[in-house]
Protein backbone atom coordinates (compact mmCIF):
# COMPACT_ATOMS: atom_id res chain seq x y z
CA UNK A 1 0.00 0.00 0.00
CA UNK A 2 1.34 3.29 -1.12
CA UNK A 3 0.94 6.76 0.98
CA UNK A 4 -0.56 9.93 -0.85
CA UNK A 5 3.27 11.23 -1.20
CA UNK A 6 4.42 8.29 -2.86
CA UNK A 7 1.57 7.13 -5.01
CA UNK A 8 2.22 11.04 -6.28
CA UNK A 9 5.78 10.60 -6.86
CA UNK A 10 5.06 7.23 -8.77
CA UNK A 11 2.34 9.14 -11.20
CA UNK A 12 4.89 11.98 -11.40
CA UNK A 13 7.89 9.65 -12.80
CA UNK A 14 5.75 6.75 -14.09
CA UNK A 15 3.33 8.14 -16.96
CA UNK A 16 4.91 9.61 -19.34
CA UNK A 17 4.21 13.01 -20.15
CA UNK A 18 3.05 14.18 -16.64
CA UNK A 19 2.94 17.93 -15.94
CA UNK A 20 1.49 17.55 -12.52
CA UNK A 21 -0.47 15.30 -10.00
CA UNK A 22 -2.99 15.74 -7.10
CA UNK A 23 -5.13 14.16 -4.58
CA UNK A 24 -8.25 16.50 -4.28
CA UNK A 25 -11.02 16.15 -1.71
CA UNK A 26 -14.21 17.28 -4.10
CA UNK A 27 -16.18 18.08 -0.68
CA UNK A 28 -13.70 21.36 0.28
CA UNK A 29 -12.25 21.18 -3.10
CA UNK A 30 -8.84 21.35 -0.99
CA UNK A 31 -5.53 19.31 -2.77
CA UNK A 32 -4.30 16.41 0.01
CA UNK A 33 -1.58 16.36 -1.76
CA UNK A 34 0.27 17.44 -5.22
CA UNK A 35 3.74 17.16 -6.90
CA UNK A 36 4.78 18.55 -10.14
CA UNK A 37 2.94 22.16 -11.49
CA UNK A 38 4.54 24.62 -12.89
CA UNK A 39 3.90 28.45 -12.54
CA UNK A 40 1.18 28.00 -15.53
CA UNK A 41 -0.48 25.34 -13.83
CA UNK A 42 -1.34 25.95 -9.99
CA UNK A 43 -1.76 22.47 -8.80
CA UNK A 44 -4.01 24.02 -6.14
CA UNK A 45 -5.81 26.29 -7.77
CA UNK A 46 -6.65 23.58 -10.44
CA UNK A 47 -7.59 21.13 -7.47
CA UNK A 48 -10.11 23.46 -6.46
CA UNK A 49 -11.42 24.01 -10.15
CA UNK A 50 -11.73 20.68 -11.06
CA UNK A 51 -13.68 19.95 -7.62
CA UNK A 52 -16.54 22.04 -9.26
CA UNK A 53 -16.07 20.12 -12.78
CA UNK A 54 -16.79 16.70 -10.77
CA UNK A 55 -19.82 18.15 -8.88
CA UNK A 56 -21.10 19.33 -11.85
CA UNK A 57 -21.02 15.99 -13.40
CA UNK A 58 -22.55 14.04 -9.99
CA UNK A 59 -25.49 16.55 -10.24
CA UNK A 60 -25.98 15.52 -13.98
CA UNK A 61 -25.65 11.91 -13.23
CA UNK A 62 -28.57 12.41 -10.75
CA UNK A 63 -30.76 14.84 -12.58
CA UNK A 64 -30.55 12.09 -15.68
CA UNK A 65 -31.33 9.28 -13.04
CA UNK A 66 -28.07 7.48 -14.20
CA UNK A 67 -27.27 4.29 -11.71
CA UNK A 68 -23.23 4.25 -12.48
CA UNK A 69 -20.50 5.65 -11.00
CA UNK A 70 -17.75 8.11 -12.48
CA UNK A 71 -14.37 6.39 -13.45
CA UNK A 72 -12.30 9.24 -14.76
CA UNK A 73 -13.39 12.69 -16.40
CA UNK A 74 -11.07 13.62 -19.28
CA UNK A 75 -10.48 17.60 -20.46
CA UNK A 76 -8.94 17.76 -23.76
CA UNK A 77 -6.68 21.28 -24.42
CA UNK A 78 -4.64 22.09 -27.20
CA UNK A 79 -1.89 21.08 -25.46
CA UNK A 80 -2.62 19.15 -22.66
CA UNK A 81 -4.87 16.50 -21.17
CA UNK A 82 -6.10 16.91 -18.00
CA UNK A 83 -7.69 13.39 -16.61
CA UNK A 84 -9.83 13.15 -13.53
CA UNK A 85 -10.03 9.78 -11.61
CA UNK A 86 -12.60 9.18 -8.39
CA UNK A 87 -11.36 6.70 -6.29
CA UNK A 88 -13.31 3.86 -4.95
CA UNK A 89 -13.08 2.01 -1.43
CA UNK A 90 -10.84 2.08 1.30
CA UNK A 91 -11.35 5.45 2.43
CA UNK A 92 -11.11 7.07 -1.09
CA UNK A 93 -14.50 7.94 -1.35
CA UNK A 94 -15.22 12.02 -2.01
CA UNK A 95 -12.09 12.22 -3.45
CA UNK A 96 -10.31 11.94 -6.96
CA UNK A 97 -6.66 12.19 -8.63
CA UNK A 98 -6.08 15.06 -10.67
CA UNK A 99 -3.48 14.50 -13.93
CA UNK A 100 -2.52 17.09 -16.03
CA UNK A 101 -0.52 15.64 -19.17
CA UNK A 102 1.37 17.14 -22.23
CA UNK A 103 -0.21 15.81 -25.06
CA UNK A 104 2.76 15.74 -27.06
CA UNK A 105 4.36 13.25 -24.76
CA UNK A 106 1.64 11.21 -23.27
CA UNK A 107 0.02 8.29 -24.09
CA UNK A 108 -3.42 8.65 -23.22
CA UNK A 109 -5.21 5.00 -22.84
CA UNK A 110 -1.30 4.34 -20.88
CA UNK A 111 -2.00 6.97 -18.50
CA UNK A 112 -5.56 5.78 -17.52
CA UNK A 113 -4.40 2.34 -17.16
CA UNK A 114 -1.12 3.26 -15.03
CA UNK A 115 -2.91 6.08 -12.65
CA UNK A 116 -5.94 2.73 -12.12
CA UNK A 117 -3.10 0.68 -10.87
CA UNK A 118 -1.58 3.67 -8.61
CA UNK A 119 -5.19 4.00 -7.02
CA UNK A 120 -5.46 0.33 -6.47
CA UNK A 121 -2.20 0.53 -4.09
CA UNK A 122 -3.00 3.96 -2.42
CA UNK A 123 -3.83 3.69 1.47
CA UNK A 124 -5.71 6.93 2.35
Amino acid sequence: MANIESALKEAMTAIEGTIGVALVDYGSGMALGTVGGSKELDLTVAAAGNTDVVRAKVRAMELLNIKDSIEDILITLGGQYHLIRLLKGRGGAGLFLYLALDKTRANLAMARHQLKAIEATLEV
